[in-house]
């Protein structure tokens, strides 16, 4: 099962996808690990890390996993069921712009998307909805929200159910699991 669940930023949506792991790791009784893409690239990142940290039970399992996402879901196909938690997409896809200003974007989530529909893990993935303001100014920035849409609308046509998140409210914007 793969669940996307998007939002602004500060819009709940990390918290509710934290939420909706907890309750199925409990139920069915399956290891979490979270899958971390951020960096802490400055003291402010470094504490929005640190209180994402201790949101989460200390017994989850941590992965850092900032740039080379679908090799770390092609590993996890040999691990036993479990739930994944990635959080976020949108600073993975920072981290790839970053690095790898040049690469093939297409192939880039293609890849991804494969990995994601190959696991047999449970995964909830994390990430912005970035294209509801206002068109930035900047070349990288521009970019960035054009990749982004394009990341998020493959996720959703691949995922089983996707939420969307708006002052800490969830809005089922598809569920093919009922």
């Amino acid at each position: 099962m793969i669940h996307l669940v998007l939002g602004g930023a500060r819009s709940g949506k990390s918290r509710f996808a934290l939420e909706q792991v907890m309750q199925l790791s409990e139920s069915k009784n399956l290891p979490v690990t979270f899958v971390a893409t951020a960096t802490a690239i400055d003291p402010e990142m470094a504490q929005r890390i640190a209180y994402h940290k201790a949101e989460r039970p200390d017994y989850w399992r941590v992965a850092e996993v900032p740039l080379r996402l679908n090799l770390f879901l092609e590993e996890t196909e040999f691990l036993p069921k479990q739930i994944l938690l990635i959080d976020c997409l949108t600073l993975w896809l920072n981290n790839q712009l970053f690095e790898y200003p040049e690469q093939n974007f297409e192939t880039l989530f293609s890849e991804l998307l494969s990995a994601l529909k190959t696991s047999k893990c449970n995964i909830f993935l994390v990430s912005n909805e970035v294209g509801l303001g206002v068109i930035p100014m900047g070349e990288v920035s521009r970019t960035f929200v054009d990749q982004a849409g394009r990341l998020n609308q493959a996720l959703a046509a691949c995922a089983d159910k996707v939420t969307f998140t708006a002052a800490g409210l969830p809005m089922t914007l598809k569920d093919t699991t009922l």
